[in-house]
């Protein structure tokens, strides 16, 4: 099969590899589509993957079309999302239910072959039938939409927060449609780029502004989310929480990002710093919300390229131009 392979850093490649098959508790799916994200550009780097080559891909559906010899539950024609996260059940945070912080973390297109191939194999577990309204296409917004709700399970946000999101990407786009989901009185987009401020106008935001200072909030807000990664937009970020806030790092930031805190503010006012990690509990509910029409894949995905171009998808979205970017082998 044809699949994208980063072989070192900075090198990716339309090779051809030995066509998978099943264990005997995975499915072979053949791929529909395969979303970009900010980790892709990260394995890119050299950075997230333990070892390269990898093929890449961990946002996907698709079309069942082989099974293992233990797997009951779906069959040949299934179409499934497939939720990427592997984990080890067996160490001291599986244990305790914290799978994602799991000590052994393993994900499809992260430390095995991912979907930006024309096959790609998942644990039966990990996958979720689609309903018959959803394109199958489409259901590549699973696997980050079950992020965005993971962030808003570490959030517990009360009713009527005023929130503040930096960036109007995928993920700032997903976490604004939470927040009006969640009982967020306003909520306020940041970004640079104007076209994705656009976006963020068409969805409902309360403001949409290139920096705070534009938007009257004196006070700050109860809740400042970073979906950006972005070193100064983090710092500007963690400024901007109002007493007894909520800073969330929710953007994955390069390894080598810093950004300083006054920790005699963070106790005087009762300020939370926290994160989310990746999906935990969170991707089939992810999958009953996307059923349900909470993100319209017309607005949030802007390109489909073939595979064969997949170095020209990567740098489109490492340039910063459209929203979602799907892969379609």
């Amino acid at each position: 099969m044809k699949a994208a392979v980063i072989s070192a850093p900075g090198a990716v490649s339309i090779q051809t590899v030995d066509d998978p098959a099943p264990g005997p508790r995975e499915v072979v799916i053949e791929v529909a589509a395969c979303g970009l994200c900010g980790t892709d550009l990260h394995i890119l780097q050299g950075e997230f993957a333990p070892s390269l080559p990898v093929v890449p891909g961990h946002e996907f559906a698709g079309t069942v079309v082989a099974v293992g010899t233990q797997v009951h539950e779906l069959a040949v024609g299934d179409r499934v999302a497939a939720d990427p996260s592997l984990y080890c059940n067996e160490c001291h945070y599986c244990r305790l239910g914290r799978n994602n912080l799991c000590e052994r973390y393993a994900a499809i297109g992260v430390t095995t072959s991912g979907a930006a191939a024309e096959f790609a194999v998942a644990p039966a577990a990990n996958c979720v039938r689609l309903p018959d309204h959803i394109r199958t296409e489409d259901a590549a917004l699973i696997e980050p939409l079950s992020c965005a709700v993971r962030g808003y399970d570490v959030l517990r946000t009360p009713m009527a927060c005023h929130v503040l999101i930096y960036g109007s990407g995928t993920m700032g786009l997903m976490m604004l449609e939470l927040a009006k989901r969640t009982g967020a009185a306003t909520v306020d987009v940041l970004d640079i780029n104007p076209q994705r401020l656009d976006t963020a106008r068409e969805l409902g935001c309360t403001h949409a502004a290139a920096t705070a200072d534009e938007i009257e909030r004196p006070r700050g807000w109860d809740v400042v989310i970073d979906a950006t990664g972005s070193e100064r937009a983090i710092q500007d970020a963690i400024g901007r929480v109002a007493r007894g806030g909520t800073y969330l790092q929710f953007g994955v930031a390069d390894y080598a990002a810093r950004a300083t805190i006054e920790p005699y503010r963070i106790y005087n006012q009762e300020i939370t710093i926290t994160g989310s990690m990746a999906v935990l509990h969170s991707f089939e509910r992810a999958a009953d919300l996307f059923a349900a029409g909470v993100l319209d894949p017309d607005v949030f995905i802007s390109h489909r390229f073939p595979l064969v171009d997949y170095a020209a998808a990567l740098q489109q979205f490492q340039a910063g131009h459209g929203r979602k970017i799907l892969v379609t082998p």
